[in-house]
């Protein structure tokens, strides 16, 4: 047998290498990570265990590790992924989930079971498929980017609430920030419209789940190429709970109090610098330039065998520009 074959060979039985990191801070936490672990190496995955070095992100770590591993296995909820995204979308590694965290809307998405022991079997038997990952002021997000309302409960909600109270945690800081919300001004351009709005919450989604259990269009999916915005443009707050279902579903775009749209770039300006929230995280301000980058990501998951739902969508009138 000469060398070459002898590489050969040795390269198909090489075991994959992951690097394997768990948000201990998650809610669920260190509870399940030992057997997760068994799993994973029971299926064959050689695992690299890693800790963040002082000042160091979790991009960083991943970017760190890549030429050793052929694929990064983390736990933890949306924020932990979130933290991930930009070191794997640097590096190009396929990513593994195990859903920690208390909502877990990327899982959702995606099709990842809830079970962590389920999610790591998919990993060690299943193949990575292609993604979306949006973009905001050059700060990437998963799931959905929000400006006012949310954007409002993500600095209200600490960690510690939610890893206490789970998406209870979420209703109860809702309810109270709910109560003393204020429409404020936006100006949105895209598609080469610019439209002047009074709203309660703008935002732009990737994926389809956000917020523990709101979808942002009812045939919204995480590789679509595409962006899903929506304002919420409700002038009494008690309105939000005639359209929770809707918001649930994903069919509040059929409601006159809600302007919907689908596109690939879009601006929003306000008067006064706004946080913006990715993915529970605040990572940027106003003004807010959001893009898509298409299958920019390799998740192992479910095979996508999603079909858009032709429904009609409302665009309001356009509006002159007055920053």
């Amino acid at each position: 047998m000469s060398i070459s074959s002898v590489e050969s060979y040795s390269d198909v039985v090489r075991p994959r290498r992951a690097l394997f990191v768990v948000n201990g801070k998650a809610r669920q936490g260190d509870a399940c990570v030992a057997d997760v672990r068994r799993t994973l190496e029971e299926g064959g995955l050689q695992l690299t265990a890693a800790s963040l070095q002082d000042g160091e992100s979790l991009s960083d770590l991943i970017r760190r590790h890549a030429g050793n591993c052929d694929l990064a296995v983390i736990g933890g909820g949306d924020g932990t992924l979130n933290g991930a995204a930009q070191g794997l979308f640097d590096t190009g590694l396929p990513l593994g989930v195990i859903p920690l965290g208390t909502a877990n809307d990327f899982a959702r998405t995606l099709g990842i079971p809830a079970d962590p022991l389920a999610a790591a079997r998919l990993i060690v038997e299943g193949e990575p498929r292609p993604v979306d990952l949006g973009m905001v002021n050059g700060h990437l997000f998963l799931n959905v980017a929000s400006i006012g309302f949310s954007a409002d409960l993500a600095r209200e909600l600490t960690g510690a609430a939610k890893k206490k109270w789970g998406k209870l945690g979420y209703a109860i800081t809702a309810a109270r920030l709910l109560a003393q919300s204020r429409l404020f001004t936006a100006y949105i351009e895209h598609d080469g419209t610019i439209e002047t709005v009074r709203t309660l919450q703008a935002s732009v989604g990737n994926g389809r789940h956000y917020g523990g259990g709101m979808t942002v269009a009812q045939d919204a999916t995480a590789d679509d190429g595409t962006l899903d915005f929506y304002s919420l443009e409700v002038d009494h707050w008690w309105k939000l709970l005639v359209l929770l279902p809707s918001l649930r579903e994903g069919t509040h775009g059929q409601w006159d109090d809600v302007r919907a749209f689908r596109t690939t770039d879009v601006i929003i300006r306000t008067r006064k610098p706004r946080a913006v929230n990715t993915d529970g995280e605040l990572t940027t301000w106003t003004p807010a330039h959001f893009t898509i980058h298409p299958a920019a990501l390799r998740v192992y998951a479910p095979a996508s065998a999603p079909v858009r739902i032709q429904s009609s969508r409302r665009f309001s009138r356009v509006a002159p520009f007055h920053p």
